[in-house]
């Protein structure tokens, strides 16, 4: 009997520690705030005939999430504005921007039955820039679309919460102009790398 005992706290432990990472169920929602670090790729196109280099930016991140069905959920992503120096090779500084990239993504979470719950999502980025400024003259960039994909999981801390890593790729790339001569492309497709604290409800 007494060998029963702890072996039945065992048992009634794990399902405690099972049970606040049930498979989200539709209509289930969820709100995520963090932080999020813009990474653009390190080719960022010519500029002017010369090489551009987009810097890195970190700003806080809002998420929302709806389930449309069980594991499977419509995610809205939204920051403060991210601010970027624009440089080119032999030029060095020579403009700043600032954009929001607000982002819709389908997204499947795998149900695991433990703390840990990986996801996996998939849709559209738009980027749209301002606050341009460069001591060139007048510089301008076009607002962008383009597909993301995204990736991460989700940490189980409570029934109601979650600590969550993530990563996304977006397609962003915006044309450029300065005093109104279209001076080439800006490859930007960043990797956003995140960390948040969700809430379920």
């Amino acid at each position: 009997m007494h060998t029963m005992i702890p072996a039945a706290f065992a048992a009634s432990l794990a399902l405690l520690v099972a049970a606040p990472v049930a498979a989200q169920s539709a209509g289930d929602m969820t709100f995520g705030l963090g932080i999020g670090s813009v990474m653009p790729k390190s080719d960022n196109g010519t500029l002017a005939g010369l090489d551009a280099e987009v810097d890195d930016d970190i700003r806080p991140t809002i998420t929302f999430e709806y389930f449309i069905r069980d594991n499977l959920g419509i995610e809205i992503l939204a920051a403060t504005p991210f601010k970027h120096d624009v440089s080119l090779d032999g030029l060095g500084e020579v403009a700043s921007v600032e954009h929001l990239p607000p982002t819709l993504s389908l997204q499947y979470h795998f149900p695991t039955g433990s703390a840990f719950q990986p996801f996996l999502g998939a849709g559209i980025t738009y980027v749209t820039f301002f606050s341009e400024e460069s001591d060139l003259g007048d510089i301008e960039l076009d607002d962008s679309w383009g597909v993301s994909v995204h990736a991460g999981f989700d940490y189980a801390v409570s029934e109601t919460g979650a600590i969550r890593t993530d990563v996304r790729w977006m397609d962003v790339d915006s044309d450029v102009t300065l005093d109104g001569v279209d001076i080439g492309t800006a490859e930007i497709d960043p990797l956003v790398v995140g960390v948040s604290y969700i809430w379920k409800f």
